[in-house]
């Protein structure tokens, strides 16, 4: 638990959706009369709804808590915008999956109600800071709650990763990419390349070859301690660094990734009585 009063609320709300948009509304006028504010980096509609609208380092500043009302891509974003603090987030599913949005629309004030007494359960995913060098120069950084990946586009040649892991040498992959995925991306890309599910509370990252040359290299399962270092070992354009499958970076020949496990926990706040298992059979159709 995160002991801390919920003095103001940030709103994160799927684009261009009428319902998510309307229920932003009653959100407001439910909060308002418990003297909580609500704040969101939305604009257009924002006002009209009662939300005051606010930059990224205010939203990161002052948001108690984080209602995201949206599907997974929604959800995936927000963990952009949480920053460095230890904050709550409530998924109201408004996707068509809702593997991260855990509550449905009728239980979201039950489940406010539950937080503002107290009395929730969290789930603390883990998230990773990825950077990226050319010739020692950082070129960009950003954090991930899903996965890193680095592959070519449709018409390039195979490409080579050398793989790192505290200065350690891997291996150099011959793919067409490379996936490394927190528990949570375990059951993204990473799980459609033919890597394992792994457990949310495991304290472990997968990597992931996708389309290898050679049927030997498969998945491995590595510590979230231990640094990867990634680099694009042959000469060949049109290769793409991928964070959380939302934001992308152009990567030349010897350019570095380095990723490392961040500091901060994304902290979903969770259903009574929730089975993991039940959500992979439910949602995924694990097993079915």
């Amino acid at each position: 638990m995160i002991n801390q009063e919920i003095k103001c609320v940030g709103v994160v709300i799927k684009p261009n959706h009428k319902e998510a948009w309307a229920t932003a509304g009653d959100l407001a006028a439910w909060l308002k009369k418990r003297n909580i504010n609500l704040i969101g980096k939305t604009h257009g509609e924002a006002e009209k709804c009662g939300i005051k609208t606010v930059e990224t380092e205010e939203f990161q500043s002052q948001s108690d808590l984080i209602v995201v009302l949206g599907g997974d891509g929604t959800m995936i974003s927000t963990a952009r915008l949480t920053g460095d603090r230890e904050v709550l987030v409530l998924g109201i599913n408004y996707g068509s999956l809702g593997y991260l949005t855990d509550f449905r629309i009728e239980e979201m004030f039950p489940a406010l109600e539950m937080i503002l007494a107290g009395e929730y359960e969290i789930d603390r995913r883990v998230m990773l800071d990825v950077e990226h060098f050319r010739a020692d120069k950082k070129l960009a950084e950003g954090r991930v709650l899903n996965d890193v990946v680095v592959n070519k586009s449709a018409l390039a040649r195979i490409i080579e990763i050398e793989v790192n892991l505290n200065n350690l040498y891997v291996n150099s992959f011959r793919a067409d990419g490379l996936i490394v995925a927190t528990p949570t991306g375990s059951t993204a890309y990473n799980l459609s390349a033919g890597g394992p599910i792994l457990y949310p509370s495991m304290n472990a990252v997968v990597l992931t070859p996708i389309c290898p040359f050679t049927l030997t290299n498969r998945p491995i399962v590595v510590p979230d301690e231990d640094e990867i270092e990634i680099k694009l070992k042959n000469d060949i354009e049109d290769v793409v660094l991928t964070l959380d499958g939302q934001i992308g970076f152009p990567i030349s020949t010897e350019d570095k990734v380095l990723i490392r496990k961040s500091a901060t926990t994304f902290n979903l706040v969770q259903p009574p009585n929730r089975n993991y298992f039940d959500v992979l059979r439910n949602k995924l159709k694990w097993g079915r």
